[in-house]
C-alpha cells in the first residue's frame, strides 16, 4: 500500500532535486528515504526519478504522480487543521511569509502586541519575494502569506488589512526637497533608484508613477529599501518608499526628506493570500487584525 510518508519523501526530492538534502528535510536518513521512494517506484510500477550521481531529474509520469502527490498532502493538511480548528486561536503550528518591503517594519510592530494577547502563538516566519511566496501558498508549504497589492494571485483568497501610499526620498536642499506633496511628473526619472527586479515594489512605483520601465540612467538598483536609502544619503539620486518605512528609514536622518507622492491612492494595498479551503481562516483574521490595529497606532 502506498504510504503518505512515501509521498512526502517524494515531494520533498522534486522540491530539493537532491536526495541527501531531501532526507535532512524530512529528518530521515538518505537511505530511509531512497528505500522508501524505491518501494513507491515499485508499488506504482513506474519510475519517478532519473538520478545518478550528480543529479535528479523528474520523469514526465513522475511529474503527473508528484501533481496528485500534492493534492493529497493538501488535503491531508486540511484534515490536520480541521482538527485543531477548535483549539485555542494561533495555537497550532502556522508558517506564515512576509515580502521583504513590508516584515522589517510591521513584524517589530506586531510580534510584541501578538506575544502579549496570544501567548500561546506558534508563528514560524518565511522572508521571499511576492512570486514564490504564492506558488508556496498555493503548494501548501505556508499556510498564508503577507504581499502588497494589485499581485496576481489566482486561485488564492485575499485579506487586506491595509492601505497606504508612497513617498518620495531626496536630500534636504535639493530642487523640490522642502514640498509636502510632489507630483510623478516632477520627479526626475533619470535620479530615481528603485529597488532590484523581482520586487513588487518596484511595479507598483512604476505603475503609480506611470512608468513602463525604469529610466535610471545610472542603473543603480538595491534589493533592500535600507541600501536605497543609504545610496540618497550619498548624493546618488533620489528613491521612492511607502508610508510604513518612512519612520524607521528616515526619523534619524536628519539630512534627508519624505515628500508624499500626490498620486491616485492608496499606492498599494497589503493583505494576506491563503488558499480557498483554508481551515484556519479565523487565525488569520485574527492576525489581519493584530496588523491592522498595530499599523493604526503607528501612523497616528
Amino acid at each position: 500500500m502506498i504510504s503518505f510518508k512515501q509521498l512526502t519523501y517524494a515531494l520533498a526530492v522534486e522540491k530539493h532535486l537532491h536526495f541527501k538534502k531531501a532526507a535532512e528535510a524530512c529528518n530521515v536518513s538518505q537511505s530511509a528515504l531512497s528505500t522508501a521512494l524505491s518501494e513507491l517506484e515499485k508499488r506504482l510500477d513506474l519510475q519517478i526519478f532519473e538520478r545518478d550521481n550528480k543529479k535528479v531529474l523528474v520523469t514526465p509520469i513522475g511529474k503527473e504522480v508528484l501533481q496528485r502527490a500534492q493534492k493529497i498532502k493538501l488535503a491531508v493538511d486540511d484534515l490536520e487543521q480541521l482538527a485543531h480548528a477548535n483549539k485555542t486561536p494561533l495555537s497550532f503550528p502556522m508558517t506564515v511569509g512576509i515580502i521583504p518591503t513590508i516584515a522589517p517594519f510591521l513584524l517589530p510592530k506586531l510580534f510584541p502586541s501578538l506575544i502579549n494577547e496570544y501567548p500561546q502563538a506558534n508563528i514560524s516566519l518565511v522572508e521571499e519575494q511576492s512570486r514564490p511566496l504564492v506558488e508556496m501558498v498555493r503548494n501548501g508549504e505556508l499556510d498564508t502569506a503577507i504581499i502588497a497589492l494589485p499581485y496576481p494571485c489566482d486561485g488564492l483568497l485575499t485579506l487586506e488589512f491595509w492601505q497606504e501610499d508612497f513617498y518620495w526620498i531626496t536630500l534636504k536642499g535639493t530642487k523640490h526637497s522642502s514640498q509636502k506633496q510632489i507630483s510623478a511628473n516632477s520627479i526626475s526619472q533619470s535620479q530615481l533608484m528603485l529597488l532590484n527586479e523581482g520586487h513588487c515594489l518596484k511595479e507598483h512605483v512604476l505603475d503609480v508613477c506611470k512608468l513602463s520601465s525604469p529610466s535610471n540612467n545610472k542603473k543603480l538598483g538595491a534589493t533592500s529599501l535600507s541600501t536605497l536609502i543609504q545610496m540618497v544619503q550619498a548624493n546618488l539620486g533620489t528613491t521612492i518608499i511607502p508610508a510604513m518605512a518612512k519612520e524607521q528609514l528616515i526619523k534619524e536622518n536628519e539630512e534627508l526628506a519624505a515628500i508624499h507622492l500626490n498620486e491616485k491612492s492608496p499606492h498599494r494595498r497589503l493583505a494576506f493570500i491563503l488558499r480557498p479551503n483554508y481551515t484556519r481562516l479565523s487565525s488569520i483574521e485574527i492576525l489581519a487584525k493584530l496588523c491592522e490595529k498595530v499599523l493604526k497606532i503607528s501612523s497616528s
